[in-house]
């Protein structure tokens, strides 16, 4: 066997025993080599996992603007975000664009403390704008409509904020979605008007209160229309306008009245073993229905605290009007009657801020019917006839037994005469 000796490696090494060798040393490589390699990929492949973000649809509030105005939009999935949250990004892209918003305030669309500024608004900037929100371990995204108006009579409507005040009450209009211009100054300066006039503040009718609201007082039916709100915003050396349209809505006071009880009857029939619906209904006359509670007690208990199971249940509360007149029912249902219920007492009770009332009502058994009560009289009817019956029966036979007695008795008086 040929051998080899290396140089300053001592004894030879035969060639057959490294032949026998190489396998194994390549074994340990190649495995050596894929740990190396899963470790050095495993990072990658993490970074795809977190990636995939997952779409929760379309925001239900779509943002009207106003051409020429600023907008910023905040990132739906995160309300609160600041500069604080750095473990978290926030990217805004168009929808049918894949380039994202620049994060810097160098153009006229940037990122902004995670959310979307236009200054100023285009309607060319109308379209869908998709908010991504990302760290080491999510990624979720959500789409904001945006639609941006031109000032005009006919778009009124559309970027109007309803508000609503009750008649002959002191309430406020609130000038909305001011939050991202104002931050935390208190001293915001805001105009209002009606229907295009500039309202004096110094009126008792209106008053400005905390910065964005605005006191109106003794409201009345004129009151009602649109309002507009205005305050000025400097950016990059330059003033824009910023207005709300708030359309106001006077709605009439309701009033409650004192509530009626109509039924149920002090007592109520019912068969053992039967299913019956008690209801309780509740006369409101011109009342409102909301403010107005009705329900059931079972010896001075809530039902489902008195029974458990479901045998004796609160129906579903009902209202409705008749005659321009206002009701509420709630039914009382038992499934089924049992004698228990005959000696329990019931109460429907109703109360609002005018009254508070209760009616009682037991349950009693209902009368069965029976054949027997009803055959007895019957019997008794047909023995006085039958007895009646009999006696004339009786009474004729024997007048005619005694005649033909008479008829016999004289005829053999006259047969010896005969027979002479």
């Amino acid at each position: 066997m040929q051998s080899y000796r290396l140089w300053g490696a001592g004894p030879a090494v035969s060639t057959s025993c490294v032949l026998q060798k190489f396998p194994g040393v390549m074994f340990t490589w190649s495995m050596l080599m894929m740990c190396v390699s899963v470790f050095t990929i495993q990072p990658e492949e993490h970074m795809v996992a977190a990636g995939i973000c997952q779409f929760h649809g379309r925001h239900p509030k779509t943002r009207f603007k106003v051409e020429g105005e600023p907008v910023a939009m905040r990132c739906p999935q995160v309300p609160y975000l600041d500069s604080a949250s750095t473990h978290v990004n926030v990217t805004w892209r168009r929808n049918d664009s894949t380039t994202m918003v620049p994060g810097e305030e160098e153009t006229r669309v940037w990122i902004q403390d995670g959310g979307l500024w236009i200054v100023p608004a285009s309607r060319g900037d109308s379209g869908t704008y998709i908010c991504t929100v990302r760290n080491a371990s999510y990624c979720d995204e959500m789409s904001v409509e945006l639609r941006v108006f031109e000032k005009t009579e006919a778009s009124l409507p559309l970027i109007s904020y309803p508000q609503i005040i009750t008649l002959s009450t002191s309430g406020l209009l609130v000038c909305p979605d001011l939050s991202e211009f104002i931050g935390n100054k208190t001293d915001v300066k805001i105009q209002w008007y009606k229907d295009s006039v500039p309202l004096d503040q110094d009126n008792e009718k209106f008053l400005s209160v905390r910065g964005t609201r605005l006191l109106v007082n003794n409201v009345s039916l004129e009151d009602a229309g649109y309002y507009r709100c205005a305050m000025t915003f400097a950016h990059r050396g330059r003033q824009y306008n910023i207005t709300r349209n708030i359309k106001l809505r006077v709605k009439k006071r309701e009033e409650e009245t004192i509530p009626v009880i109509i039924s149920p009857h002090q007592t109520i029939s019912a068969s053992l073993g039967s299913r019956l619906t008690i209801p309780c209904k509740v006369f409101l006359g011109a009342g409102i229905h909301a403010t107005t509670l009705l329900w059931w007690t079972i010896n001075s208990t809530h039902v489902e605290d008195a029974y458990l199971g479901t045998r004796v249940t609160e129906g579903r509360r009902q209202e409705y009007s008749e005659n321009n007149e206002n009701y509420i029912e709630v039914p009382l249902i038992f499934d089924p009657v049992i004698r228990e219920d005959l000696h329990t007492d019931f109460k429907c009770v109703v109360r609002n801020t005018m009254s508070f009332q209760m009616l009682r009502t037991t349950v009693k058994e209902a009368a069965t019917f029976s054949w027997k009560i009803t055959l007895a009289p019957l019997s008794l009817i047909f023995l006085v006839f039958g007895g009646i019956w009999m006696h004339r029966r009786c009474k004729r036979r024997t007048g005619k037994a005694y005649g033909l007695m008479e008829l016999k008795t004289s005829h053999q008086i006259l047969n010896p005469i005969q027979v002479k």
